[in-house]
């Protein structure tokens, strides 16, 4: 295992500060993006990912939309907190939406009933493995990202606005941009508690 894969691993951190300048050029994001969804592994190579790159103007509509839909049930005493958090996430440069085709799913359940209870949860652990890969590649480029949950609070809307598939599920949003603070320190917990080894 090469040391600079390892050393990207133990690097992807959460980045809560991030800026708008542009340090990674967009066909740089695009090429990271298309390679990920293309290899990053899928349970019976069912290639369910869908994912849809939101820059700039885009990403700001997005969190705009989130903000809004979050004023409507976040009381308002508290809602400066929420706010802050939602700019926060508006300052970087672009969001990745990630999404599961769930027509695949299904297509998949149909195909090999055998395992039918067994798909959206191997979905699941898709994009996951997705999402770990775009923004582990994302820290080699020096890009800041988190991972964010605001589904299903927003799903409908973000249909509507970039006219996407009913059948796209979304699972997660990631804004991304150029760090501007550090993580603190990461609490790991022992390892021997953790792993099992048989010989």
């Amino acid at each position: 295992m090469s040391q600079a894969f390892m050393k990207a691993v133990k690097e992807r951190r959460s980045f809560y500060g991030l800026s708008k300048e542009q340090i990674v050029s967009q066909a740089r994001i695009q090429e990271i993006v298309d390679d990920a969804v293309k290899y990053s592994p899928t349970a019976f190579n069912s290639q369910s990912a869908r994912v849809v790159v939101l820059l700039a103007e885009q990403s700001d509509k997005l969190w705009n939309i989130t903000k809004e839909t979050l004023r409507k049930i976040v009381p308002e005493d508290r809602f400066a907190s929420t706010e802050e958090r939602i700019n926060g996430f508006s300052s970087g440069y672009g969001t990745i939406l990630f999404f599961e085709d769930q027509s695949v799913v299904e297509e998949m359940q149909m195909q090999f009933a055998l395992y039918a209870d067994n798909f959206p949860i191997w979905s699941n652990q898709s994009s996951a493995m997705l999402q770990f890969v775009i923004w582990t590649a994302f820290v080699q480029e020096g890009l800041g990202a988190s991972l964010q949950h605001y589904n299903p609070l927003i799903d409908q809307e973000v249909v509507k606005e970039w006219g996407l598939p009913a059948q796209w599920k979304l699972i997660a949003q990631m804004p991304f941009g150029k760090p501007t603070s550090t993580p603190g320190e990461k609490a790991i917990y022992s390892v021997s508690e953790r792993v099992k080894y048989f010989t």
